[in-house]
């Protein structure tokens, strides 16, 4: 009997070991996993123009981003974690502090690229992607501004997200924007914007 105890302690213990060489990556067992779960974000920052063959005039956008994040598309392991593609889809409300505009409202979408590490407590993210939105446009009054209502957007987003709780992180990140009519108007800067973000993160 007690020879067949130790027989069975011996097989569990290979197999539990051979089970862990295959998934070395895998985040640490009872870790809840972000990846798994949808992620809705709340950010805010603020973006100041840097020219770029865009307008010459001064911009400054205060972007208030809700975001919505699908679980996982795809993952694999990386460097002592996971690397892993989410889908991305976000509301934008950004007040124009600077500028001949006062508003700019849309919607974007893309994908994002995240690495976690194994404890699943903090990761390094970029996506990308872009979407459509309405300003005030005052480009046909005044030379530089936008020159019609509904223009177009495209975005690189990069940052840092740690989690604090097991529901709940925080997010750090830098923000580039690019608002254009891409040539739908005769007037057409443009506006090329960058700055930093701040965010809290809830994962369900």
């Amino acid at each position: 009997m007690t020879r067949a105890l130790g027989f069975l302690l011996l097989i569990s213990s290979c197999a539990l070991a051979g089970s862990l060489e295959k998934n070395p990556h895998a985040p640490l067992a009872g870790t809840y996993d972000p990846l798994d779960h949808w992620e809705l974000r709340f950010e805010t920052g603020a973006l100041w123009d840097i020219g770029g063959g865009a307008t010459p005039l001064d911009y400054v956008f205060l972007p208030q981003i809700i975001t919505l994040k699908t679980p996982h598309v795809f993952k694999t392991p990386l460097g002592g974690g996971e690397l892993a593609l989410r889908s991305r889809f976000s509301f934008l409300g950004e007040p124009i502090a600077d500028g001949p505009e006062s508003f700019y409202i849309g919607g974007a979408a893309g994908g994002s690229l995240e690495w976690w590490d194994a404890t699943r407590k903090f990761s390094l993210f970029l996506s990308s992607g872009g979407g459509v939105g309405w300003m005030d446009a005052r480009g046909h009054e005044i030379k530089g501004a936008q020159g019609q209502d509904f223009n177009f957007n495209w975005y690189i987003h990069s940052g840092m997200t740690w989690r604090v709780r097991e529901q709940l992180s925080i997010s750090l990140g830098a923000y580039f924007q690019h608002v254009s009519n891409r040539g739908e108007d005769e007037v057409n800067p443009g506006v090329n914007a960058l700055g930093p973000m701040l965010g809290v993160v809830w994962h369900f």
